[in-house]
This record gives structure tokens, sequence and C-alpha cells, in this order.
């Protein structure tokens, strides 16, 4: 297997309250100002899958290396969305691949 040319991150969040998930959009965001992705999105759950309704919104981005998302997850951006984030989510997932 080759080794892949960038590092797919993907990142599943879901509300405490529903009525906070345009916060959450809005503070996810503030990552797509961090210098260090190749792509980046951060989109609400379109809930077309009918066995799955846990997820409102994901942060998807695109890395050059493991250093690059190193960089961007040391940016000073990353914490302030944490901070705005964190108190209102329950679930957080994330993957890299």
């Amino acid at each position: 297997m080759s080794a892949r040319p960038f590092i797919r991150h993907v990142v599943f969040f879901s509300a405490r309250d529903k009525k906070d998930v345009p916060t959450i959009v809005e503070g996810l965001s503030l990552l797509g100002n961090i210098p260090h992705s190749q792509n980046f999105g951060v989109s609400q759950n379109r809930r077309k899958d009918a066995l799955s309704d846990d997820v409102d919104v994901i942060v998807y981005a695109e890395f050059d290396s493991e250093e690059a998302l190193a960089a961007y997850k040391a940016h000073p951006i990353y914490q302030e969305s944490i901070d705005i984030v964190r108190p209102l989510r329950e679930l957080r997932i994330a993957a890299d691949f």
C-alpha cells in the first residue's frame, strides 16, 4: 500500500441542545483561519441517513503531513474554537486517515 499524499481529518459533533448548532458551526468555522490545512470545511449534517441521527456538525480538513496537522492543533485559534464549542457539544468523534 502506498503512502497517501495527505492526511484527512474528520470530526463529528453533536450538540447538547439543538438550538446551539449555529453557534457550534460558527465556533468550528474559526478553524478555517488556521493556515496549515490544504482543504477545510464545516457543515451541518443533512440528516439523510435514516439509521443515524447522532451527528449535528462535521469538520473536514486535509493536511500535507503529520507536522501540518500538529501545527494546526497547536495554533491559538484551535484553542479559541475549543473554548466556544466544548461547553455546547455532547459528542466529539475524530478520525485521521
